[in-house]
């Protein structure tokens, strides 16, 4: 008998990504739920997960022969979570980590390496990841007035002091600044400096062995390596990412994603329909069924004999759907009381901002579809709210308190009660 999705996964008080997480989480170790690289797979592109008796309980022994499996950074592709199959694990503020990359635009990548790289010397190293990662999942761990039933379902996901705390005493502590508290650590750590002030010296501990968890829940030391940690960093973990390394695995992963979606619809061809390609774009809108049958049968009454979408079309919009804020930006200031747009202003506006011009037979589809009218413009502001739901695959709650956001968001409060 197929178990049904956890009853945490269901509990309203989870945000739509733990829920998700939880849903699609195959393995577990230590009392943590973790993914593998066909879970996060399956969780940006379907609806349910894999049917499955049971979750697996990973050993540790087991935990070091996926570490072994894993491919050092040199040697990613964009097949490399499709080869991983089950062979990995990934944790929750991966997880989020994971997300926002899929939703970065090429010029946000510099930002996003800056972001982890804390001391400004163009690497980053183990300890600098595990910091953001940190901060990353930092809106789930600080949330206040949870009930008991969900602290519990938050402790399934990342492993964190100050819940369990939380937890057993009922109450909050006072505690300092998180950023201070955690680059302070970070500082220490890179300099060899142990808890008491003294210069680490002698003992070699191996990473598994050298688990150390403070009271803001970061995890400085892991009694885990991910597949993340040794992909980045190597098995021993103290290998340094650098930029062109860090983008080209962005890359890669966005068109891995990319390609999964585009091969469930093109069954080994080297074109999708229309059809298949508005289906694509309309998978994850919250548009009623009748909506949703409006727009496809608006485009097969205006496209009576396709010629197909390419990968390489396909893939250039997705792409410009990264850069939507920019064209959001550029459409406003264009047409100030925002009338609609012909479609060579259209292709005009993406590439300038995308730097990448759309071809204009896909021009042409996307009007099919979002021209309501048949006038040969396009409401944008239809388009873009339709677009941004596409882009953020169904997560509803995408503004401040997830993924990315949320560590921006954590940075700025903290920038704030530092005044």
């Amino acid at each position: 008998m197929v178990v049904q999705p956890d009853e945490l996964a269901r509990s309203v008080k989870l945000t739509s990504r733990e829920r998700r997480f939880i849903k699609f989480a195959s393995v577990e170790h230590g009392g943590q739920l973790y993914m593998t690289p066909q879970d996060f797979l399956e969780s940006v592109v379907e609806q349910e997960p894999r049917p499955r008796l049971k979750r697996r309980v990973l050993t540790t022994k087991e935990i070091e022969q996926l570490r072994d499996q894993t491919p050092p950074l040199k040697k990613g592709s964009s097949q490399m979570f499709r080869n991983m199959r089950d062979r990995g694990i990934i944790s929750y503020t991966e997880y989020l980590f994971l997300l926002s990359i899929l939703t970065k635009p090429a010029s946000g990548f510099q930002i996003a390496f800056n972001m982890f790289d804390t001391d400004g010397n163009q690497r980053v190293d183990k300890n600098e990841f595990l910091v953001i990662q940190r901060l990353l999942g930092g809106s789930m761990k600080e949330r206040k007035d949870l009930d008991l039933h969900t602290q519990r379902a938050l402790l399934s996901l990342v492993s964190t002091s100050s819940i369990k705390n939380r937890i057993s005493q009922g109450e909050d502590k006072p505690k300092p600044s998180v950023m201070e508290k955690i680059f302070s650590f970070a500082w220490r750590d890179k300099r060899g400096i142990t808890e008491e002030g003294s210069q680490a010296g002698g003992s070699k501990e191996e990473p598994q062995h050298a688990y150390i968890n403070d009271d803001q829940g970061l995890q400085r030391r892991h009694n885990v390596d991910t597949m993340l940690q040794v992909h980045f960093f190597g098995k021993k973990g103290n290998s340094d990412l650098k930029f062109e390394g860090f983008r080209q695995f962005m890359e890669n992963l966005q068109t891995e994603v990319l390609e999964l979606e585009f091969h469930e619809f093109s069954k080994g061809h080297e074109t999708i329909s229309e059809v298949d390609f508005a289906k694509i774009l309309l998978r994850y809108t919250y548009l009623d069924t009748d909506e949703y049958d409006m727009y496809l049968d608006r485009l097969l009454d205006r496209v009576k004999y396709g010629r197909g979408i390419s990968f390489h079309e396909f893939k250039t919009f997705c792409q410009f759907l990264n850069n939507l804020e920019d064209f959001t930006i550029a459409m406003r200031m264009y047409t100030l009381a925002d009338h609609p747009i012909s479609k060579d202003e259209f292709h005009r506006a993406v590439k300038i901002c995308t730097g990448i011009s759309q071809s204009e037979h896909l021009v042409s589809t996307v009007f099919a579809i979002f021209d309501a009218d048949g006038d040969g413009l396009l409401s944008y502001k239809e388009f873009i709210a339709i677009m941004k739901d596409r882009l953020h695959r169904g997560f509803k709650s995408y503004a401040k308190n997830e993924g990315w956001e949320a560590f921006k968001s954590c940075v700025k409060q903290e920038m704030k009660s530092a005044v």
